[in-house]
């Protein structure tokens, strides 16, 4: 019999030890637990972050600071001052030019040879004088046969008149037939018609045959000569022969601006000033306006006129008009070198202080009086804008600038009210700030 197989009795150690080996006899690796893996990594985590900003913040500033300093050195140095208030105006000043009162050339009505004629340019005449004299035959003897023509005429007429009266006596009594005296009456009242048409070419003629001397239309002056004694006239060829003019009063046309218009109402005065009569001024009255603003150059023509018994004002002169207005606009003055001139109309440029420097603002204004040096600005700009004086031409709204003069006032032009510059030293400071 075999002997049963003996159990040997292993000890835990030795089962330990077995159970550290696997199949092919080496140990196995020991396993990390999930928590440490997840500490592990949350640590890799944060080390690649703080070497991510590490490395771009510096990057990122450094990119800013050069921006910043890129557009501080391309930012445009300019200086700029605050408008100073002006007195309102009390009169407009704008360029006139004078006409005579009445103004008219003369024509020939009728045809043939100048005769004579009896005054010269600048020569001063009155209402209905003989100026030239035309001779004209041919119209002399169109004239006198159509009063032939009137005669015979007549005496046609007469003759149908008494024939018609006799037929007509005769009928009552049946001498006659009522046919031949309804004949005799028709030719009386045609020879009637025949009449009137001869006398009416008898007037054209003596209306043409008094167009033979030429009169004046009014008193006034010869302002020109273009005939002489025996050239052909020819009425039909519009040829001037005299022009004149009344210079008693004469005639001021100007255009005020569209700003003005309520001021310029009948009755308004108005100084003119000449440039050969230095130091002296003529007085005129407004009397009417065209009621309508022109779109092209948004002016209001007006009549302004003016008294001349004596003489010294002539047509065709250039003034200058000073016109008083009826109401006060408040102003703000500004050197003509601040404004430019774009497509959307009338602008200046004024610096805007923000968080990231002087920037421009382009501002739309409405000019009132402009004497060439100082304009007035009516309307669109504040009394504290700071406007850049000679701003240069490629200057774009929100520009970065580098204001490089403290704020102050412009110069005040004679006889306005002074205004204290500005102790304002903001703008010097952001200027400083923005590089």
């Amino acid at each position: 019999m075999e002997q049963p197989r003996q159990t040997e009795n292993k000890g835990p150690q030795q089962d330990q030890q077995q159970g550290n080996h696997d199949a092919s006899g080496h140990a196995p690796e020991k396993r990390i637990s999930g928590r440490t893996a997840v500490l592990v990594l949350l640590l890799l985590l944060i080390v690649a972050v703080v070497v991510v900003i590490a490395g771009v913040i510096p990057r990122v500033r450094a990119r800013t600071t050069l921006k910043n300093d890129t557009d501080a050195s391309a930012a445009p140095d300019v200086a700029a001052a605050k408008p100073t208030m002006g007195v309102p105006d009390q009169e407009v000043v704008v360029p006139g030019n004078m006409y005579a009162y009445l103004d008219a050339p003369i024509y020939a009505r009728t045809s043939g040879y100048l005769q004579k004629w009896y005054y010269d340019i600048g020569a001063h005449v009155k209402k209905g004088a003989l100026l030239a004299v035309i001779s004209s035959p041919e119209v002399d003897q169109q004239l006198a046969q159509a009063k032939a023509d009137l005669a015979t005429a007549q005496s046609n007429a007469g003759f149908a008149a008494t024939t018609a009266t006799r037929y007509q006596e005769l009928l009552k009594s049946d001498a006659v037939s009522r046919q031949d005296t309804e004949n005799f009456t028709t030719q009386s009242n045609s020879s009637v018609t025949a009449v009137k048409s001869a006398q009416a070419n008898v007037q054209r003629l003596e209306a043409l045959t008094s167009f033979e001397k030429v009169y004046a239309p009014f008193s006034g002056t010869i302002t020109s000569r273009a005939i002489d004694v025996g050239q052909l006239i020819d009425s039909g060829a519009n040829r001037e022969l005299f022009h004149m003019a009344q210079t008693d009063v004469l005639r001021v046309y100007t255009n005020i601006p569209q700003i003005y218009v309520r001021d310029a109402v009948k009755g308004a005065k108005a100084t003119l000033e000449f440039s050969e009569y230095p130091g002296e001024t003529f007085t005129g009255t407004l009397v009417r306006n065209a009621n309508a603003i022109d779109p092209a150059s948004r002016t209001l023509l007006t009549e302004i006129d003016v008294n001349n018994k004596d003489g010294r004002l002539v047509p065709g002169a250039y003034t200058v008009v000073h016109l008083r207005v009826n109401r006060s606009v408040p102003t703000l003055v500004l050197p003509v070198a601040t404004l430019i001139f774009q497509s959307p109309g009338l602008q200046v440029a004024t610096v805007v202080h923000g968080s990231d420097g002087d920037r421009v603002k382009l501002v739309s204004i409405v000019l009132g009086h402009d004497d060439g040096k100082t304009v007035q600005v009516v309307s669109g700009l504040d009394e504290n804008s700071l406007v850049i004086d000679n701003p240069p031409d490629s200057l774009s709204d929100h520009e970065l600038v580098h204001l490089v003069q403290s704020p102050g006032n412009v110069p005040n032009q004679p006889g306005q009210n002074q205004t204290a510059p500005s102790n304002n030293n903001s703008g010097k400071g952001n200027g400083s700030g923005s590089k």
